[in-house]
């Protein structure tokens, strides 16, 4: 509440809160009518204490004063200020050895920008500070209301085992920091969004219960594709600027970034990461070691996070407010790389914007998307759930639209592309794997396109995964451009049946949606193909009677052309070899 800092005893919250440079924490979620709050409402301490330390509601002194007035005993007056279960039952000594231990009351989902957003935001000028910040404001509120309406279930029952949506929705309180942990502070905009763990179930008299931490945890990477998707999109919608994948380290995940932004300008700000790089090394060669071989993405991720334990410096004891920390930033980041580097970071930013603009075009194909998506996740998981499919669905789209606004819905409908045509069920519970039978042609003899990515432990997953990802996109292109050429079959080519593996070819199938026909080998709408055909069909006639016109109109300024000598026909009943004539199409001509 006081920036990760400390204060003195007996220091008022907000005091400690101004000399710390951290604004006031703010309540968030649709809950909060359920305990008498508003969004936007300022986090006072006494509420803190109540709802996140005990588990209470946040007004809950008025009301017991109220109940004592009325003549109820300070046990039920207490108790009826508990949301759900008192968190004195777990340090009963009545209850059993595995409810003895400290209740969990609340769960903190930090939300960051990328590293180009701080670096804008610290050393920017103010216009571009305030709109910063409020593009970081939308996207968490977005990411948080995609976690009460798709995500958050409250547990029900004997052992919580039945899982519900909860009624309301999440009460959330907001704290805002401005700095890293690092030795030298570095500008790092993120919030802190504390998630109280309690919360009303769907039922008459609307109990309170606590939430399924395991729910939201699950969807933790899908929320953090989520929320930068939706931060990208406001900052291009706002600022007029594009994003550009990054590669923070060879063969592993790029991350997106604000095109024109100085490189450089990233290794200041990011001294903390090259605290963690420096101590990685070491980690991950007692892992080989240990193990054989080196570490998974899984794997890598835990050594990662133990490397930021290890080298974790405490935060400063210097009090600054924000315009000293931007002045420090500034004078910091011109001394290390001079006056041009800092300067005019906007007008270089829509530069480069134009640039991507003019190179990329952010179109969304949904058949490439989600046979993307699917080779992606198989060779980096194997086996897989829904919720692996939305993260990837998330980062396919924030690559492909580089800031523009995606359509409602559409990642679930890449996912459901996926799990529609490209997946079959695998093991217990929800998992799923790669229908290799629907991503492979069957007249290939060799259809070892994934299945040595994934055993092949010598390149990086995500580099294992790109290839197997292009050569799946390169195959759907190929059967577009087949549709499309055998459309309109050539009047001289003989069509000759490739030898198929299985003696039973899939037949056309409906879509689940919308009952349109999808071809089977690689989920292509075959409307879509028809409408195509029947487009470049008009088209030609269209320039097929503009030829017609203006041979009619030469003709008349100069007179016919001469024609040539007519060649010999065969005779009526034999066909010229190799050729075959399609009945009701004439066999000259240009297709």
């Amino acid at each position: 509440m006081v920036g990760d800092g400390r204060r003195a005893v007996g220091k008022p919250l907000r005091a400690a809160q101004d000399a710390a440079g951290v604004p006031p924490g703010v309540w968030k979620g649709r809950g909060l009518a359920a305990v008498g709050l508003k969004a936007g409402d300022v986090v006072t301490e006494r509420q803190a204490e109540l709802l996140l330390g005990e588990g209470r509601h946040p007004d809950a002194d008025r009301i017991e004063r109220e109940l004592l007035a009325q003549g109820k005993s300070p046990a039920k007056a207490r108790r009826a200020t508990v949301l759900g279960r008192p968190i004195e039952h777990n340090k009963s000594p009545k209850t059993e050895k595995a409810k003895e231990r400290t209740p969990w009351l609340a769960m903190d989902l930090v939300f960051r920008a990328p590293s180009t957003a701080h670096i804008a935001w610290a050393l920017g000028d103010d216009e571009t500070r305030l709109v910063l910040e409020l593009c970081q404001d939308i996207a968490r509120d977005k990411t948080i209301a995609w976690f009460e309406d798709s995500v958050a279930q409250i547990r029900w029952r004997s052992g919580g085992k039945i899982r519900k949506p909860v009624r309301d929705g999440l009460i959330v309180a907001v704290f805002r920091h401005y700095e890293s942990r690092a030795t030298e502070s570095k500008p790092l905009l993120h919030d802190h969004a504390v998630v109280s763990i309690r919360a009303r179930r769907p039922d008459d008299k609307g109990t309170w219960g606590n939430l399924s931490a395991d729910s939201l945890m699950t969807h933790i990477v899908a929320a953090d594709t989520l929320y930068l998707l939706y931060f990208m999109e406001e900052v291009s919608a706002r600022l007029g600027w594009a994003w550009e994948p990054r590669e923070v380290t060879p063969g592993r995940r790029p991350v997106m970034e604000i095109a024109g932004i100085d490189q450089r300008l990233i290794g200041w700000q990011s001294t903390r990461r090259q605290q963690i790089e420096d101590a990685l090394p070491v980690l991950t060669a007692k892992y080989e070691e240990k193990h054989g071989h080196a570490p998974g993405e899984r794997a890598a991720y835990a050594l990662a996070c133990q490397a930021a334990d290890q080298t974790r410096p405490p935060k400063r004891t210097e009090l600054l407010s924000l315009t000293e920390l931007r002045k420090r930033w500034r004078t910091s980041a011109i001394r290390a790389y001079g006056v041009d580097a800092v300067d005019r970071l906007e007008e270089r930013a829509r530069a480069a914007a134009a640039a991507v603009w003019a190179r990329v075009r952010p179109v969304v194909d949904i058949a490439l998307a989600a046979v993307d998506v699917v080779a992606v996740v198989y060779v980096m998981r194997g086996a897989f759930k829904r919720h692996h499919l939305l993260a990837e669905a998330r980062r396919h789209l924030s690559y492909v639209l580089r800031g523009r606004p995606h359509p409602a819905g559409l990642d679930e409908q890449i996912v459901q592309t996926v799990v529609d045509d490209y997946t079959r069920p695998v093991g217990r519970g929800l998992k799923m794997t790669a229908d290799l039978r629907a991503l492979y042609p069957r007249d290939i003899e060799d259809q070892a396109v994934l299945r040595p990515l994934t055993r092949n432990r010598s390149a990086p997953p995500y580099e294992r995964a790109r290839l197997a990802a292009g050569a799946l996109a390169a195959r759907v292109r190929a059967a577009r451009r087949a549709a499309r050429l055998g459309s309109r079959p050539h009047p001289y080519a003989v069509a000759a049946p490739a030898a198929s593996r299985s003696s039973h070819p899939r037949s056309l199938r409906a879509g689940r949606k919308d009952g349109r026909l999808l071809e089977p080998e690689t989920g292509i709408d075959v409307d879509a193909v028809e409408q195509t055909r029947q487009t470049l069909e008009a088209a030609a006639a269209q320039v097929a009677a503009t030829l017609q016109d203006s041979r009619r109109a030469r003709e008349a300024a100069h007179g016919p052309r001469p024609q040539p000598a007519p060649a010999a026909v065969p005779p009526p009943h034999t066909q010229q070899p190799g050729v075959q004539h399609t009945p009701g199409r004439s066999p000259g001509g240009v297709a």
